[in-house]
């Protein structure tokens, strides 16, 4: 099958999202099974394959139709946005913040004109696109209002979990009032999409309670009762294999043990531990993380986009020792999907 090609937005360039994404273009299983394009500045790619000592030569393009990928080369369409003379490294700047949100703004044009046929994500910084007066804090509202896309969620993929999210990033205390019966059941049902595009249209759903011990008939909170339970009972009439809604203190587990394919959190933090400490590891000997093992995938856009599920790490940026390795995992998580969406698109098994 012919190598995909990603389109990977370069992140905040005073962050580590270069390092990252020129370890990882140089991995062998990354051009034997993909294209990528780097879509950013040559200015902060340059600096960063010559910051770890790379053996790829960087390809300047203003097309994706000029790109090569010619053996031993990294192809980058430059936008020329980020002056590596005057950039703060490892530091908010509004102007990295700008930046960054150009290449979203490009990749998602370049996905919607079908040039690219997935978008990979470094990380941005909250603070630097607040600073630079963008509207929306992260990824994943920035690519839903870009595409005009209004159901969408947060999937975060690791090793031994798949966990989607009914809110993301929104204060504990609007957490009760946003789990209704209707977001509940959108977020089941992108879970059921996700299952699809990555092969198992018959896959294990389980969704957990927002409350202690899922409320406990009412006792601890009654949002399980009124709009967990009917959502779930919706999505079941409609065939969907989905469980619960289960104590999250034991799902996790369940889920990792092989019980559940994926599992629906009700908030961002209920979601996010999990997958985290199974899939960071901090050597404190080192003061290093020697494993960032998870990746960040966007439900419900009309394209796939798939990123590192790690933020942009100053304290670590352009100093050489950046952790590619949730790079190289979102590139083959990418790859994997599309190739599972173009082997049967409509999520039907043979």
């Amino acid at each position: 099958m012919t190598r995909p090609v990603l389109g990977v937005t370069m992140g905040d360039a005073a962050g580590v999202g270069p390092e990252i994404i020129a370890r990882a273009a140089a991995e062998p299983s990354v051009g034997a099974t993909c294209r990528p394009v780097v879509i950013g500045a040559a200015g902060p790619m340059r600096e960063a394959l010559a910051l770890i000592g790379s053996p790829l030569a960087l390809h300047a393009v203003t097309r994706v139709a000029d790109c090569r990928w010619a053996g031993g080369t990294l192809e980058v369409l430059d936008l020329a946005n980020v002056d590596m003379a005057t950039l703060p490294r490892g530091e908010v700047s509004a102007a990295a913040g700008r930046a960054a949100y150009e290449y979203i703004e490009r990749a998602v044009t370049l996905a919607g004109a079908g040039e690219i046929d997935a978008i990979v994500t470094a990380p941005v910084n909250k603070e630097a696109l607040a600073a630079a007066g963008v509207q929306h804090s992260g990824h994943t509202e920035i690519l839903a209002q870009l595409s005009d896309t209004r159901d969408f969620a947060m999937l975060l993929m690791g090793k031994e979990l798949k966990v989607i999210h009914v809110t993301t990033h929104v204060s504990l205390r609007r957490v009760p009032d946003l789990v209704t019966r209707e977001r509940v059941l959108k977020t089941i049902r992108l879970a059921q999409r996700t299952l699809q595009d990555l092969g198992r249209p018959r896959g294990r759903i389980a969704v957990a309670g927002l409350n202690p011990h899922a409320g406990e008939d009412g006792l601890f909170g009654d949002e399980e009762q009124h709009h967990i339970v009917p959502a779930i009972e919706a999505a079941r009439a409609d065939g969907l294999n989905v469980t619960g809604p289960l104590p999250a203190d034991t799902l996790f587990s369940r889920a990792r043990g092989g019980e559940f394919d994926i599992v629906v959190a009700m908030y961002h933090d209920q979601g996010h531990i999990p997958v985290k400490t199974l899939g960071f590891e901090y050597d404190e000997t080192t003061k290093t993380w020697t494993g960032l093992s998870g990746v960040n995938v966007t439900v419900g856009l009309p394209f796939l986009r798939v990123s590192v599920d790690h933020g942009t790490a100053f304290d670590r940026a352009w100093k050489g020792v950046a952790n590619h390795e949730s790079m190289v995992e979102a590139l083959d998580i990418a790859t994997t999907m599309l190739h599972a969406q173009r082997h049967d698109p409509t999520g039907e098994e043979d």
